[in-house]
């Protein structure tokens, strides 16, 4: 049986996507007993942390501004929390909050009509190939800041013969060890990654495009560091993040091996010729591998039909945090697209929470 009627499945709220920001939104509204549906495309929430992180990979911020709603981490937890205690956290939550996601769905199209005044999301079940069809008087978009990993458009890049991967490929520096390695990439997991591969005895080149890229905490803490090759940035940590949604990365060792020499820093990228690689600088060098540490896009203006108010053409929230940003027209609503991490889809989660127990 295919087609879009084959089945049909109505709720008070879809939420779509389980990381972070949907299971906080789905926490909020089993909180407060609504009724709510969520739409998954991979097969477990969180999937970002559970399959496409790296080994090594801690909460860059600290706990305290992780938690989600209505669960607080307890006090003697470490300040950055690794990999795996945050998924057994958020693994807690789902099971404390009776959370179960529909899984293997990815939503096509979501829009809102007018003569039934509910919202559609079209989804496919990317297992069977059918179509499905789900009503909502209320749409909660909880896909996040990382949903769709980024490799930027580099010349010459098809002509490179060694391997080449996005940050969520990359699990530890093992199978590097001994190679020439070229992280593209100065955030939290260009750094992190660019410690690893030099702790697994990789000769590692890490690229600092600009000083946007990366904001080193604290000067007192790192000293001057352009006279490695990293930029000042002229703007605050905080600042940036609310701008350019650039979290301040968090040194766990990688500037030491920077000043040291053992990591070598890298300007702009301008081509790739085979395995050599062409710097703004005019200088070249040989790469066994090449690691995009380059972030993610978001999707959602793919398939998220009518909305001119909510989210801009980049999958951001265009209200300011924390009044406007997560409240659209129709029942329309986002969580954790506001540039403010973990705490601030916490924050969303639960005003949109509150807003639709009130129009119930």
């Amino acid at each position: 049986m295919s087609g879009i009627e084959q089945r049909k499945v109505s709720s008070t709220v879809i939420v779509v996507g389980t990381g972070p920001s949907g299971l906080a939104a789905a926490g909020s509204l089993s909180f407060l007993g609504i009724p709510y549906m969520v739409l998954e495309r991979d097969d477990c929430f969180a999937p970002l942390w559970q399959k496409y992180a790296y080994d090594r990979l801690h909460l860059h911020l600290a706990k305290e501004t992780c938690q989600l709603p209505h669960e607080p981490m307890p006090a003697d937890w470490p300040k950055y929390i690794p990999k795996q205690q945050f998924i057994d956290y958020m693994s807690g939550y789902v099971s404390r909050f009776g959370i179960s996601p529909l899984y293997h769905r990815s939503v096509e199209r979501a829009c809102y009509d007018e003569a039934i005044q509910r919202w559609k999301a079209v989804a496919k079940n990317v297992l069977s190939g059918e179509i499905e069809e789900y009503h909502a008087r209320f749409l909660v978009i909880a896909t996040g800041e990382s949903c769709d990993p980024f490799v930027p458009a580099v010349e010459g890049l098809e002509s490179f013969p060694g391997k080449v991967i996005h940050s969520t490929q990359y699990k530890n520096g093992k199978e590097f060890a001994g190679k020439s390695v070229l992280v593209i990439g100065s955030g939290n997991s260009g750094m992190e990654i660019s410690l690893d591969l030099a702790n697994h005895g990789a000769s590692t080149s890490i690229v600092f495009r600009s000083a946007r890229g990366t904001m080193l905490v604290s000067r007192l803490v790192f000293g001057d560091m352009s006279k490695y090759g990293i930029p000042t940035p002229s703007e605050g940590p905080f600042t940036m993040k609310a701008k350019y949604g650039k979290f301040p990365v968090i040194d766990v060792g990688t500037c030491k091996k920077i000043r040291s020499g053992e990591i070598r820093v890298l300007p702009a990228v301008r081509s790739i010729r085979g395995s050599e690689v062409v710097f703004e600088n005019g200088n070249s060098h040989s790469f066994d591998a090449i690691v995009f540490a380059t972030g993610f896009k978001r999707s959602t203006n793919k398939w998220l039909q009518g909305d001119d108010y909510l989210l801009n053409e980049e999958g951001f929230a265009k209200g300011s945090f924390p009044t406007s940003n997560w409240k659209g027209k129709n029942g329309l609503y986002c969580v954790g697209l506001a540039r403010r991490g973990i705490f601030g889809a916490g924050v969303d989660a639960q005003n949109v929470a509150n807003d639709i127990k009130s129009l119930l």
